[in-house]
């Protein structure tokens, strides 16, 4: 408010106004228009990334999103599974907007991986409003990679927290790969509380950037791809150019005799590739 309550709040006359309610006033006004404005560029930035999303998914990129609660090495593991330089710090909320970077794995297969700004408990109606464009990548993936700090005494806490708020935004029926980060710095009686769904990592390990994409591969490959066999005339050039960026490849042998090239892997059974493929299987 200014130096408006520094300033007399009655004039001398009758129904007289001070100085210092004029500049309340002004201030309101002052506040109640950026208000506005940020509110109108919030559904501005809400429909370009609706678009975005429209134009991933025709494409027939797969989405991941990391998720976690504050602090718990999203942003780190975003860098070391993309070589992207998203910030990361001991802060809280140190990722408020959200980065999408592809990410290629072991078999060569791409998928895109977004990362989110960290879960709190009780975050406020407010605070989900103003990182909308970010909880959205979340409810738009096809997989969640949820990022678990296995050294805070609160792990469990935590992990209730965001599964709790995921289901708060509708999310819950999106499967999870769950991640426990930092096993260098894990609790002594540390137990995961998950299913068969769950690794061990640390970003402070170098093998683990590797073990940790080897996961997410056979996680798809178990919950949302759908495995084919087909056998691919060699003049169809482009479809095979298609096949092995579309599709996760597993093994592709050339067959002289017949001319022809057998291929073997995952697809979504969704996706455009997907109807082409059944002409050769």
């Amino acid at each position: 408010s200014g130096q408006g309550i520094n300033l007399s709040r009655q004039g001398g006359g009758i129904g007289a106004r001070g100085p210092g309610e004029t500049k309340l006033e002004t201030d309101r006004r002052h506040i109640r228009n950026r208000i506005h404005e940020i509110n109108t560029q919030l559904t501005v930035v809400t429909r370009h990334r609706s678009r975005y999303r429209d134009r991933r998914k025709k494409n027939g990129v797969l989405q991941l999103a990391l998720v976690g609660y504050t602090n718990a090495g999203k942003s780190t593991w975003f860098n070391r599974l993309t070589s992207s330089d998203s910030y990361e710090e001991d802060l809280l909320f140190a990722t408020l907007d959200p980065m999408t970077r592809k990410m290629v794995l072991p078999s060569g297969y791409s998928v895109l991986l977004s990362d989110t700004v960290g879960f709190i408990q009780d975050l406020p109606t407010t605070l989900i409003a103003a990182f909308r464009s970010t909880l959205e990548e979340v409810k738009e993936a096809d997989v969640i990679l949820h990022v678990i700090d296995s050294s805070n005494e609160d792990y469990t806490g935590h992990e209730k927290t965001v599964i709790r708020l995921l289901e708060e935004l509708k999310a819950d029926d999106i499967p999870i790969l769950t991640a426990y980060n930092k096993r260098d710095q894990k609790l002594p009686d540390f137990i995961p509380s998950t299913g068969k769904h769950h690794i061990m990592l640390s970003a402070r390990i170098e093998d683990d950037a590797a073990r940790f994409k080897e996961n997410i591969e056979k996680y798809l490959r178990e919950e949302l791809l759908t495995p084919y066999t087909a056998r691919v005339p060699a003049d169809e050039g482009k479809l095979i150019a298609r096949i092995k960026s579309e599709t996760m490849v597993e093994r592709i042998h050339f067959n002289e005799e017949n001319e022809w090239y057998d291929i073997s892997g995952y697809v979504q059974a969704q996706q455009n590739i997907s109807g082409e493929l059944k002409k050769y299987m």
